[in-house]
């Protein structure tokens, strides 16, 4: 039992969690701009690398790092959408997509050559220290994955629901034709989109950068499987992103735990394919995903 808490549930919602952090940061920028970011792994990566840099070269406390992370990173959201998206506007939102995807290959390289072929760590204040919880060991990281991913979505969620700025990004996604008749500056809705997102990657990377042994570039890999989950919960949908996030996440720890023992057949690292065997069974039944709206228009 303790193991199946340990192993399967409580590592599951951690990994889970950061998908939904990334999934959100997918779904902000969609229902804003009709256009899904591509480029959100690299912003991932550079948000591990500028957290790592402010908390272990610079020497700044953990959490200030992890702030002015996410800071920087929302300029370089806000400076991507004004250089490379805003011309896009009124273009086709594949043309858009590809244009994301020419933006990741950038900041990819821009992040393989920072941080090179050397593992850094991101300075986090639990490593590999395990806590108490209700007399089951479980891992202050797991923990801290779950915590910290579930306050910053909530954080958003209340801005969007609660602020003007927020009300005003709604109203664009809803319709930017009537969003701009009513005096919302449209454009500058797209650039906050675009700060939100990278920074909610940044975070994402400073948690994913906390596993043991540190992390190099190719970690950016890891945010793709943020991909099923935003078609797993629906494209524009916040809430889904959430639930979907945590649910891929507990079935790929499960996996992880239980599949060499139950099922050896499958092979090694069948953990790595749940996420997309997922989606593969929910597109089958539900296109649009089990939280999204049927309008919606795939790339």
């Amino acid at each position: 039992m303790s193991e199946l808490i340990s192993l399967g549930l409580i590592r599951g919602l951690g990994i889970g969690s950061t998908y939904a952090l990334l999934a959100v940061g997918f779904v902000i920028i969609y229902r804003a701009t009709g256009v899904i970011n591509f480029a959100q792994p690299a912003l991932m990566i550079l948000g591990a690398y500028v957290t790592s840099v402010f908390a272990t070269s610079v020497g700044i406390p953990f959490p200030l790092a992890v702030i002015a992370a996410m800071a920087v990173l929302a300029l370089v959201g806000l400076a991507t959408e004004r250089v490379a998206l805003r011309p896009m506007v009124g273009k086709l939102p594949f043309a858009a997509a590809m244009v994301t995807v020419g933006v990741f290959i950038v900041l990819f390289v821009v992040a393989h050559r920072l941080i090179g072929a050397q593992v850094r760590t991101v300075g986090d204040p639990w490593g590999l220290e395990r806590m108490s919880v209700f007399g089951i060991g479980v891992a202050q990281v797991d923990v801290a994955k779950i915590v910290i991913s579930m306050v910053a979505i909530g954080a958003v969620g209340l801005f969007l629901a609660r602020s003007r700025l927020g009300l005003a990004m709604r109203a664009t996604s809803m319709d930017q034709e009537v969003a701009l008749a009513q005096g919302v500056n449209v454009g500058r809705m797209f650039g906050l989109a675009w700060a939100i997102s990278a920074a909610l990657a940044a975070l994402a990377g400073m948690l994913i950068g906390t596993a043991a042994g540190g992390f190099d570039a190719v970690l950016a890999l890891v945010a793709l499987k943020a991909l099923p989950v935003i078609i797993v919960g629906g494209l524009d949908s916040i809430k889904g992103a959430v639930y979907a996030g945590l649910f891929i996440g507990v079935a790929e720890a499960l996996t992880r735990t239980y599949q060499p023992q139950y099922a050896p057949w499958l092979g090694a690292n069948f953990d790595v394919v749940v996420p997309y065997v997922i989606m593969i069974v929910v597109l089958v039944f539900r296109p649009y995903g089990l939280f999204g709206t049927r309008e919606v228009e795939r790339v």
